[in-house]
């Protein structure tokens, strides 16, 4: 691994330093405490009765035999739930619990609270369902042709002209780009036009959705979930529930994997809901089985890329067709695909429309920069055969045609200092470029591109009397977080890292923090740490002013010390941190900084991969030889936790480019919803993971920091798709490359 600092001039202390993790202890003890670990006096078991069915009306629901069961302390079906169905929260509400029609195989149709989960499991078969089972749809292309069953009626795409008049299942289509395309593949020497498939998949986190509610007669609530936002959820549950914020407690957990599949309610709602019914705290797990079915999966997409270009390498035009499909309730992931597929490359004439498609499936959620990879797997892979087509090396082509500070992104914006060329440089000049492949082994490399967020957050700093510190950070952790504020926090006060404790805070103690989505955690907290830390450095140079009896103007702060200025003052000694704390009773009491702020200015990310796969000809296996990372991080703060980044979402891509798939029967039932037939990698799939930090500096940031945490998992079903069919001879046009689907290209290329 290498570490290139070439690219910052700033100086620091001990950020960009690799300290010891403050979770790890916890974790590898089992200490640590998951969304399942937690406890209530009385508490009772939750569980779920869902749809055996990808699309019935529901006629009946008698739940009369259950609630009458012994032990069953609850029953709810969304009668008992407040009506929402002329809001904003319908989409959502819907998704918890179903009402007039269950629109996915797993769709929740009712939930019980029970003394234990024998009871529970009892009152769930004790529950009658009577359904008409209704016409499904959960092929992306099939659910746009003409004919197809509506999921959701009343659906009129928007982002048409004219408007629509009919109902349809394409929810909407979202256009960018510039410059006039016509023109563009007129001038090109070579234009390739090519159609990719990507399948549906999960994020895999190991830890299920679980949550422990409690409501009280009073109607103040307290809930403790996994969860990527915990004020995300308070706002959410509030809303279906028809509760105040205020009475509402949410306290995020450990959380064991999320990736974008826990930044949605899901579950937590309807324990709430139950624990409100029952007047007792209702615990709530979803088993392996609910989450593939019922919790949120990334898109399938289908595309149409077309791409012009000189004989000298010159793209002269490029646009995209894709189409993503949403689950049953609408979003915006077509959208961010098209706003990706061409962000890496400075193109006069582009064009991109995303369709975002409704169908049988559950609700999409976010998987690690939502929407990208399947966007980059088309355009990277018919970079590939462009450069093929007039003779360019690959990682020459994609040089010629990178985007650079000035360009005008594909998506609208103007690029600032941004990472895209020195990246793909970095590849062009690595160790790994320069490997001998073996036979049957084949290299490819391809460019990812993520925008990263902002967004609002809260950030407190508490100097206790002994000079230690307690920052409170509302983001919830879930790549490091906490490790890089505190380093932060340690470098702003010029104190050791070991004298600060981070910790998550919830709902309760510090104002509103949006969900840790966005590759947002480090960049956001971060800057309200930094302004935390220097509203409590003003604090600590006016108390070092009392104690010295000084004007406050005569003192700075320095390597963790009030020092006063000026030749007057020449015989006094400096005051730390520590000294200061000390005498905080006597000078106006606990000192504190505190910041809120919107984040805004998160610099854009880019990353290029390398990878080596090795293809077995008679069986169609493959197998991952080597794989590097080269991805542009403004500022490592803790460079340990973002190599872990790099190589978390380079494996997470590899079990996508090769393994990972849900399969729908013709009924529209999941058919592989477990580990066991959905197959994630394991450390024998995966070599070591090589990883190179680039640093160039975010000018919006203080310290330079870009979020890193969703890039990484863009360029790999490209580079991976570029590698197996170099080294099968064939064109792999569809995601996973499964044994049988590397196995039929080849025999249909032979035939």
């Amino acid at each position: 691994m290498t570490h290139d600092q070439s690219f910052t001039n700033q100086k620091f202390k001990v950020v960009g330093t690799r300290v010891n993790r403050p979770d790890g202890v916890d974790k590898v003890t089992g200490r640590a405490r998951y969304g399942a670990d937690a406890t209530a006096p009385g508490q009772l078991v939750g569980l779920f009765l869902r749809s055996p069915h990808a699309h019935a009306r529901i006629k009946k629901i008698d739940t009369s035999k259950a609630e009458k069961l012994k032990g069953v302390k609850a029953v709810i079906t969304s009668a008992d739930l407040p009506d929402h169905t002329n809001g904003a929260m319908l989409d959502k509400l819907t998704n918890c619990m179903a009402r007039d029609r269950v629109l996915y195989d797993g769709h929740a149709v009712a939930a019980v609270a029970a003394i234990d989960r024998q009871t529970a499991k009892k009152a769930l078969k004790l529950i009658k369902v009577s359904y008409e089972v209704l016409p499904h749809v959960t092929d992306v292309d099939e659910a746009m042709k003409p004919g197809a069953p509506i999921v959701q009626p009343g659906t009129k795409t928007r982002g048409v002209d004219p408007k629509p008049t009919k109902d349809s299942n394409v929810a909407s289509v979202s256009t960018f780009g510039h410059g006039d395309l016509d023109t563009g593949f007129k001038e090109a020497d070579v234009i390739i036009e090519k159609s990719y498939k990507t399948e549906q998949t999960h994020q895999g986190y190991i830890e299920p959705h679980a949550c422990l509610a409690s409501v009280g007669p009073d109607g103040s609530g307290e809930l403790w979930v996994t969860t990527q936002g915990h004020y995300t959820y308070r706002t959410d549950c509030a809303a279906l529930l028809d509760m105040d914020l205020a009475k509402l407690k949410v306290t995020s957990s450990e959380i064991g994997g999320g990736f974008g599949g826990k930044t949605h309610v899901w579950i937590e709602p309807i324990a709430l809901a139950l624990s409100r019914k029952a007047n007792r705290p209702v615990k709530a797990v979803m088993t392996r089985e609910e989450v593939f079915k019922a919790s949120g999966p990334t898109c399938s997409t289908s595309m149409d890329i077309k791409i012009g270009v000189k004989k000298d390498g010159t793209i002269t035009a490029g646009s995209a067709h894709i189409r993503y499909q949403d689950g049953a309730f609408p979003f915006i992931w077509g959208q961010l695909g098209a706003m990706t597929a061409f962000a890496c490359y400075d193109l006069k004439n582009v064009q991109a429309v995303g369709y975002d498609v409704l169908v049988n499936r559950p609700k999409v959620a976010a998987y690690r920069a939502p929407s990208a990879p399947m966007a980059a797997f088309g355009v990277e892979s018919t970079m590939d055969l462009l450069a093929e087509a007039i003779g360019m090396d690959p990682i020459e082509l994609r040089i010629k045609n990178a985007a650079k500070e000035g360009t005008k992104a594909s998506y609208g914006p103007t690029y600032g200092p941004i990472g895209i060329g020195p990246t793909l440089e970095a590849a062009k000049n690595h160790p790994h470029m320069k490997a001998k492949l073996k036979k049957n082994q084949g290299r490819g490399m391809a460019c990812g591109f993520w925008f990263n967020f902002g967004g609002q957050t809260c950030t407190d700093i508490n100097i206790g009397s002994d000079g230690t510190v307690n920052l409170s950070l509302g983001t919830v952790d879930v790549g490091g977080s906490r490790a890089s504020m505190s380093l932060i926090c340690a470098e702003e006060l010029g104190i050791p890292y070991e004298q600060v404790k981070a910790n998550v805070a919830d709902t309760s103690s510090l104002g509103h923090n949006d969900t840790t989505e966005g590759s947002r955690g480090t960049f956001s907290s971060g800057m309200a740490t930094i302004f935390a830390a220097r509203n409590a450095i003003e604090e600590l140079k006016n108390r070092a002013a009392q104690m010295w009896d000084v004007p406050v103007e005569e003192i700075e702060w320095v390597d963790g010390e009030a020092r006063a200025v000026g030749q007057q003052h020449d015989n006094l000694p400096p005051l730390t941190l520590k000294d200061i704390a000390a005498k905080s009773a006597g000078t106006g009491g606990p000192i504190a900084g505190h910041n809120e702020v919107v984040a805004d200015g998160a610099g854009v990310s880019f990353a290029s991969h390398i990878c080596d796969i090795e293809v077995d000809p008679e069986t169609g296996g493959t197998k991952v030889v080597r794989y590097t990372v080269i991805q542009d991080a403004g500022k490592a703060i803790h460079p340990d936790y973002v190599e872990g980044q790099f190589q978390g979402g380079a494996a997470q891509g590899i079990g996508w480019a090769l393994n990972e798939e849900y399969i729908y029967g013709e009924d529209g039932t999941l058919q592989n919803a477990g580990f066991l037939d959905y197959r994630i990698p394991v450390c024998s799939d995966l070599p070591f993971i090589d990883t190179q930090i680039l640093e160039i500096p975010n000018p919006n940031h203080p310290y330079g920091v870009r979020g890193v945490g969703e890039t990484s998992i863009v360029p790999p079903l490209a580079a991976i798709g570029n590698a197996v069919s170099n080294a099968a001879g064939v064109r792999m046009t569809h995601v996973p490359m499964s044994p049988p689907r590397i196995l039929k290209a080849i025999e249909d290329a032979n035939a």
